[in-house]
């Protein structure tokens, strides 16, 4: 087991948190926009995006020495960026651009209240994060101090 094994399973996870606070910031951005890309010469509206993290998966190789070594994992890494299939809002207003002939609008599928309870979560993450590589730091540092 390398010393230095902790600060990267933290670094992995506050790069994986960072880039999932990212696709939030941008769902929240998003959450008005009723033309994000055109389909069939349709205008879509945004659709909510989510962030896949999965554990790192060693080699063989690297899997059969943590084994031998009873080393601890390799951390975390973000595996893909979905979106998310629910339904368009659905919302009268006939004086958009956008609505239909009826009066209707198709607006995006971010539920900006759940994506600031995503973004706690994260940040959450974040933090516990860089307690821990603080904890390794310091850890490292007083072994240091016993070797004088």
């Amino acid at each position: 087991m390398k010393l230095t094994n902790g600060f990267d399973i933290s670094s992995s996870a506050l790069t994986a948190q960072r880039f999932r606070m990212d696709v939030i910031s941008s769902n929240i951005a998003n959450a008005d926009s009723t033309r994000a890309k055109l389909v069939n010469g349709k205008w879509v509206p945004y659709q909510r995006k989510l962030v896949t993290i999965e554990p790192k998966k060693p080699s063989f190789e690297q899997a059969l020495q943590n084994a031998q070594t009873n080393a601890a994992g390799e951390g975390v890494k973000v595996t893909q960026i979905i979106e998310d299939t629910s339904p368009f809002k659905q919302v009268y207003n006939p004086t958009h651009p956008d609505a239909d002939e009826n009066g209707f609008l198709m607006m995006p599928n971010v539920d900006v209240l759940k994506e600031m309870v995503d973004m706690i979560s994260a940040s959450r993450s974040y933090e516990a994060n860089v307690t821990a590589l603080n904890a390794s730091k310091s850890l490292i540092a007083k072994a240091l101090e016993i070797g004088r």
